[in-house]
């Protein structure tokens, strides 16, 4: 049996490099231009070639999106672009548009991928796709499993199909929305949304007789929920054998925005389970606790399972119980390893260890020593990416990372 893949989030290099080490089998980025992320680093030329070769020597796929709703201006350069990821080795390219989709077909031997950004959401659009040459369906989000399964039996075993399985969810059909660019001129479609749907609403009751009077009513909350635009994460690591059995091929973690700890956590946690589901054993993990543990909506399964299902979420603030502290640089040398800051922590401080291997994750490190680079001891450890040694009982590796629960855990 074909293992699905996993596929996750690189919004630059670190990330890109996290996800390939806590066992993403393919990755989707993009470059400065075309994609559907323009608030990430994204990579250039040079970081694309880059980001494949670094990809490839691990025997992990890189996948590139080119998935802007395209105007006309949009497609200067769009034919040289697209020759170019052909020539540096990309696996295949993500898009929306149909110009772009034609492009692809008539100057490269790319492999199209549909964005989930075309709205794929019945039998016939998928084949309709497939006749124009593309291999891999992106599904909507709002399709149930029953839905996914139809699709699968209609098409064949020679496409593949992709589905989101964890990560922020967007109000509007698969992200088509206008809502940035009606209130902001920063176009969604384009890359540059501003996340209008997250925003806390209020109504105005303007005082005709002076034009710059107006009263504003915040909206309360009540047993119906008033965040109506703020959709939950979606998170199905409960059901990976449902959506393996429904043929899925590919399942896609959500991100490129987030933090290189959110990617490093979901992916090892996705990874886990995949992992187990085939090796056929029964995990006591708790998977759900340790994905609360970074960035979250709290979670919901979507239109998967039930139609009717609120998605709606009560408040816009993100939630997560563990703040990243550092990411390990070296592997234990002498009982020191060699970590980079990414948060304040100071001696006598209780850092919990996110790993890849299973007989270090989520053990616990107590900080008794921190030295500098020039070997002077360190009461604490605050400056952006500085670089020291943590004295560590524990055989930690380059990439593995550590974390701190918070006190005012909600």
């Amino acid at each position: 049996m074909k293992k699905v893949e996993l596929l996750a989030p690189a919004g630059d290099f670190e990330k890109l490099k996290k996800a390939i080490y806590y066992g993403a089998d393919a990755v989707y980025f993009a470059g400065k231009r075309f994609g559907l992320r323009a608030f990430c680093d994204n990579f250039d030329e040079e970081e694309i070639v880059k980001a494949i070769e670094y990809s490839h020597a691990h025997n992990v796929k890189a996948y590139i999106t080119v998935n802007i709703l395209a105007h006309n201006d949009d497609f200067n350069g769009m034919i040289e672009y697209l020759k170019f990821l052909d020539k540096a080795g990309c696996d295949g390219v993500i898009v929306s548009d149909l110009g772009i989709a034609s492009l692809v077909k008539e100057y490269t031997s790319l492999e199209l991928h549909v964005s989930t950004q075309a709205n794929v959401t019945n039998i016939y659009a998928a084949k309709k796709w497939v006749e124009m040459g593309a291999k891999r369906i992106v599904l909507a989000r709002e399709l149930s499993l029953k839905e996914v399964k139809e699709i699968k039996e209609f098409l064949g075993e020679d496409t593949d199909l992709e589905c989101f399985i964890h990560g922020a969810m967007c109000i509007s059909y698969s992200g088509r929305c206008l809502l940035s660019n009606y209130f902001t001129g920063r176009d969604s479609n384009k890359g540059a949304c501003a996340q209008p749907c997250r925003w806390d609403y209020a109504i105005g009751v303007k005082d005709n007789s002076d034009e710059k009077n107006i009263d504003y009513y915040p909206i309360k909350e009540d047993k119906r929920g008033t965040y109506i635009l703020n959709s939950k994460d979606l998170c199905l690591i409960e059901h990976i054998k449902e959506l393996i059995e429904a043929g899925i091929t590919s399942f896609k973690i959500e991100g490129r925005n987030k933090s290189e700890y959110y990617v490093a956590a979901v992916v090892n946690c996705y990874r886990h389970a995949i992992d187990e589901y085939y090796e056929n054993k029964k995990s006591n993990f708790d998977y759900v606790n340790e994905l609360k543990k970074t960035s979250n909506r709290s979670f919901t399964t979507g239109f998967y399972f039930n139609s009717d299902e609120k998605t709606n979420n009560l408040t816009s603030k993100i939630s997560q119980s563990h703040t990243y502290i550092a990411s390990v640089l070296e592997s234990d040398k002498d009982g020191y390893i060699l970590v980079e800051h990414r948060n304040k922590f100071v001696v006598g401080d209780e850092l919990e260890v996110l790993s890849k291997n299973s007989e270090n994750l989520n053990k616990i490190i107590r900080v008794e020593e921190i030295l500098s680079l020039n070997n002077e001891k360190l009461s604490e450890v605050k400056k952006i990416k500085e670089r020291v040694y943590i004295k560590s009982d524990l055989k930690l590796h380059e990439n593995d990372i550590l974390r701190k629960k918070e006190i005012n855990e909600n």
